[in-house]
Order: C-alpha cells, then structure tokens, then sequence
C-alpha cells in the first residue's frame, strides 16, 4: 500500500494526486481503505459515544443489564428516572436533527439506498456529525434501537463525502458509499464478511468482481482498526452449540418459517406505530422526540430491559436465563419499544432489534421443545441462534447478510447447515407475505421503488441544476426581458427574498406585455406564470408530465412543502438525463 501512496504522490504536486485518485485503478483502492480507516474509527467513536450518553442519563454503561436498579446519579429517584432519561435525550436530539440533517431521523439505511440508486451516491457530509450525536442521544436516553444502522449511514456518509472531495465518477462514488457502509457493520459487529454482504445484497444490490473487491478492502480495513482498539472479541458472547439429531432440521425449518412471519410483523408494527404518531402529533416537529420521550419513559418503566440497545438481554436469553412466558413479554416489548422510539422520531437502527425478536423467539420456542422431547429437539440455545438469522432474514430479506453475520458471531461452523435451512425457508415466508422489507418500506411509503428503471427511477435532485438566472418580484419587465435574453431561457424563477418561490417569467408573455404598451418598469409580478412545480422527491417521469403540460422551457424544483426554490429542469438536462446510459438504480451513469 504505501508504494502503491508513493507512486501516486510521486508526480507534480496535489492536482495530479487528485488525479490519480479519481481515476486510477490504484487510486480507487487508495481511497476505499481510507473509506475503511474513517468507518472503522468512526464506528469505535460511536461506541463510546453511546457508551459516554448511557453512562450521563442512566449511571451505567448499558442499563438494559442492571434493569430496574436507581440511577446512582440521581439515586433519590430511584427507578423512575427512566421517565425522564428519553424525554431530556428528545430535547437535544429533535432540533438537532430538524436544524441540520433531517435524513438522519430513523433508522438510515433506507435513506443510503435511495442515495446510491436515485442521487449518484450523494450524501452531504453533515449527516455523519448529525447522526452520530442523534443516535447516541436517543439510544443513551433508552432509545430501544440499535447502533448498525447509524453506523451504516456514518460510514456511508463519510464515503461519500471522500468521493466528492476527490471528485470521482457517480459509478465510484456510490461504491464508496457502499465501502463506508461495510465497513460500519464490520467494526460493530467484527464481522468483515457480513459488512461485505449487507454491502452488495442491500446498498449496491449489483454483485461484480471490481466493486466486491474494493468493498472487501474497505471491511478488512474497518475491521482491523476496530479489533485493534476494542480487542478481537465479538461484542456479542454466545455459546457453541452441536446439532446431535437430524429429526432437529424439521423443527429448525419450522422454526424459520415462522420467524420469517414475525419478521414480517415486526416490520407492519414499525410502520403502524410511525403513522399512528404522525396521525397523533400536532406540534413542531423538533420537539416530538421530546413529548413523545413521556411515552417511551412510561414503557421503560414498566419493561426497563427494553432500555437502549439490550445487548445484555439477548445474551442472558439465548442462555436460557428467561422462562418462556417472560421471553415472550421481551419480544413484544422490543417490537413496541423499537417502533415507538422510531415513531416518535427517534435516531437509531433495526437491525440490533431483528436480532433480539429473534433470540426471544427461538429460546421459547427451543425451550418449549425440549420440553416435550428433550432426546430429540437439542439445545434451546441452538433455536435462538437460528432464530435471530431467520427474523433478520425475514424484515431484512438479506439471506446471505443473515447466515454470515451469525457465523461471525458465533464462529460455530456447526450452526450454518440448519441456519442455512431455516434462513432460506424465512426469506421465503418473508417473500409470500409482503412484497416489503423493513428496509423497502419507508421508501415505498414515499413514493420510491428501487426496481423500477427509466425516468420513473431517475430522481429529479440528481439531474436539477441551478436556475439561469433568478428574478424578484419587483424586477421591472424591461430588466426582466434582458435577462431572458441574455440567458437564452425561454422563462425565468421569480422568488421573494426569503427564497419563497412565487412562479415564473416566460420570454413570450414578457414580449407580449411590452408590445401590448406596459410600462418598462412594471413589476414581474404582474406578468406571473403559475406552473404546478416538481417536488424534490419526485421522479424525473413525473416531471416530463408536467412538462407536457405546460408549454416554458424550465420548470422549478421546490422543496417538500413546496414553497421553496432547490433547483431548475430545463428540457436540456431531462433529456440529457433520459438518453444517458442507466446506471445501478436505473439512473444515469457515471
């Protein structure tokens, strides 16, 4: 590596380096390890981060292990301190995310997704700072999510924001995206395989030799550093366990069909219990996580185990340390606790919360069993390792993502023929039930589908540019006529000055106004075309319908609310777009 650094360093100064780095071969293996340095010491940050929060609001580094005990902080409150730990983490989180990084809201995957297949693998580099401190905030004040998914868009973040820096191709860029994201998973969870799959299988969703390869580079990298500082241990300690009987196979495949179903309900849950809180709330939307905090605090009360991310709590269950009934309160806590602290408008993953459902499920279930017969059934241990895989692969529907990350965890070669088994009978169930994933779901609920192609899969910020030129209200016709002209647009935004977008100037209607005898100095205003914009979360096919109604050469982009300017569509860059070569997603290529 480091004659592969000199090389490229060795020509005339920082402009060639750029270069190479954008460019070559060399240069692209380069910039994926230093993708894997910044995920990997940004995945150990994060830990301590959450660690550091955990540790202010409950006097613990993970309270899900002492639940119940006073924080020794505050020890005259005793247990109820849980009532206030998510309302204060609400009250700095909400307005930080609202202010700086809305995208950070949730649990991030979806939106690396949309940013790989519709906006070239842009993500603007304030979503790293913003959620790493959001995230934290939410799972230290006993948030019930977990750490992979903000650590996945960390990572993502950082990619991308490297491959911007460097100014490489949208082909390169959203593999860096992808080497950001792998190598988060595998620092958290010190499994470089299992970051290299959850990659391919849900970020790029494109298997080829060249991409594998970098993000491989990336996740040995990521994983390196983090074993170097954290120690070689999994952050999970689960015990080996042996398949003595092959009667067990019929039970484990049982046993993945049914938590492929749960994997699919705890997705409906998630998503019921975020529309049942955007139906609720009324309010600003930075102070939810606060008002919405009392809710959570209540449940915490109640079921303080759901606090945080609850490593504790699965380990002690997939050891047969709860009875059946009680591991069925803990699953349905943690798909309540994990949909309210989301609905609420929460930072923090699912992934965590997959596999915790899934270690309740199995432990019961594997206990159940060897109840009835224990010469056959095998160790609940067994079911509960199975399980966690099989409900990942059912909300997640990454087979390949789900076998490997358990291997890694466990390092028990022995599980992967049953795991195998039950995982691939999941992904089945999981595919009969819902055309969804926990992951597809939040961006078909906003109108994206990552497998359509054309301009229905093209989104309009990858190909809006800035307007020509921008007029004010006020711009006297004969000074708006000039512009127009001298743009050679055949219409112009007109905006107030606080950005509030109020239509547009088109040269036919300004020609017409003068020839009719208007005053040279009559305001634009007066003069003003009204065409129903293009939202920036719309497709580009969306936009040719509007084009063909209406008869400028340019329409707006608006924001959300659709009040104010972000950009510009001429029939120039639609087209530029459309006749582009597709690239992953369906978008134009690099």
């Amino acid at each position: 590596m480091s004659s592969m650094f000199a090389k490229l360093t060795a020509a005339s100064g920082p402009s060639r380096l750029l270069r190479a780095l954008r460019r070559t071969q060399g240069g692209f293996v380069v910039l994926a390890v230093l993708v894997g340095v910044g995920a990997g010491l940004g995945a150990v940050g994060f830990r301590w981060l959450i660690e550091g929060v955990t540790r202010v609001l409950s006097g613990y580094p993970d309270y899900s292990a002492v639940a119940g005990e006073p924080n020794p902080l505050v020890p005259w409150l005793g247990p109820y301190f849980v009532l206030l730990a998510p309302v204060v983490a609400g009250a700095l989180y909400g307005p930080l995310v609202y202010r700086y990084a809305r995208e950070a809201r949730g649990h991030g995957v979806p939106e690396v997704m949309f940013a790989v297949a519709r906006l070239g693998g842009r993500i603007p580099p304030r979503v790293a700072v913003v959620k790493s401190l959001a995230s934290a905030l939410c799972i230290g004040g006993g948030g019930s999510v977990g750490r992979e998914g903000p650590i996945v868009q960390i990572g993502s973040a950082l990619g991308s924001s490297l491959g911007v820096l460097v100014r490489v191709g949208e082909d390169r860029l959203r593999v860096l995206v992808a080497c950001g994201a792998a190598g988060g998973i595998a620092a958290t969870f010190n499994a470089p395989l299992a970051g290299v799959f959850f990659a391919m299988e849900l970020i790029l969703r494109d298997f080829t030799a060249p991409r594998f390869g970098m993000v491989v580079l990336s996740s040995v990298t990521a994983s390196v550093i983090a074993r170097s500082i954290l120690g070689d241990e999994t952050f999970l300690q689960l015990p080996e366990v042996e398949v003595e009987h092959l009667a067990s196979y019929v039970f484990f495949v049982l046993l993945g069909a049914l938590a492929g179903a749960v994997g699919v309900l705890f997705t409906k849950v998630l998503y019921l219990v975020e529309d049942a809180c955007d139906t609720v709330w009324r309010g600003p939307e930075w102070l939810r996580p606060a008002v919405g905090g009392v809710l959570l605090g209540a449940f915490l009360l109640a079921l303080p185990q759901m606090y945080g991310v609850g490593y504790p709590v699965l380990e002690k269950g997939v050891s047969g340390g709860y009875a059946v009934g009680f591991l069925l309160v803990l699953l349905i806590g943690k798909i309540l606790a994990c949909s309210l602290t989301i609905g609420i408008g929460g930072s923090g993953g699912v992934f965590a919360p997959t596999l915790f459902v899934g270690a309740m499920l199995g432990s019961a279930v594997g206990q159940s069993l060897h109840h009835l017969a224990p010469g056959v059934t095998g160790s609940p241990t067994a079911y509960a390792i199975i399980a966690m895989g099989s409900v990942f692969a059912g909300a997640a529907r990454a087979p390949i993502t789900a076998v490997l990350i358990m291997y890694e965890l466990t390092g028990d070669y022995g599980i992967i023929l049953p795991l195998m088994a039950a995982i691939a009978v999941a992904t089945g169930v999981s595919r009969a039930l819902s055309d969804e994933t926990v992951y597809t779901a939040k961006l078909l609920r906003r109108g994206v589908d990552l497998d359509l192609t054309g301009p229905a899969a093209i989104s309009v910020t990858s190909v809006m540019t800035a307007p020509p030129a921008v007029l004010e209200p006020g711009t006297p016709l004969q000074e708006a006529a000039g512009l127009l002209l001298a743009t050679g647009s055949g219409c112009l935004p007109v905006v107030s000055g606080t950005g509030g977008y109020q239509g547009t100037v088109s040269s036919v209607v300004a020609a017409e106004a003068l020839a009719a005898g208007t005053p040279t100095d009559e305001p634009v205003a007066t003069v003003l075309d009204m065409p129903k914009g293009v939202r920036e979360e719309e497709s580009l096919q969306e936009a040719l319908a509007r084009f063909a109604a209406y008869e400028g050469d340019g329409l707006p982009v608006l924001d959300a609310e659709g009040r104010q300017l972000v950009g510009w569509l001429s029939h120039r860059t639609v087209l530029s777009a459309v006749s582009a070569p597709a690239g992953p997603g369906g978008g134009p290529g690099s």
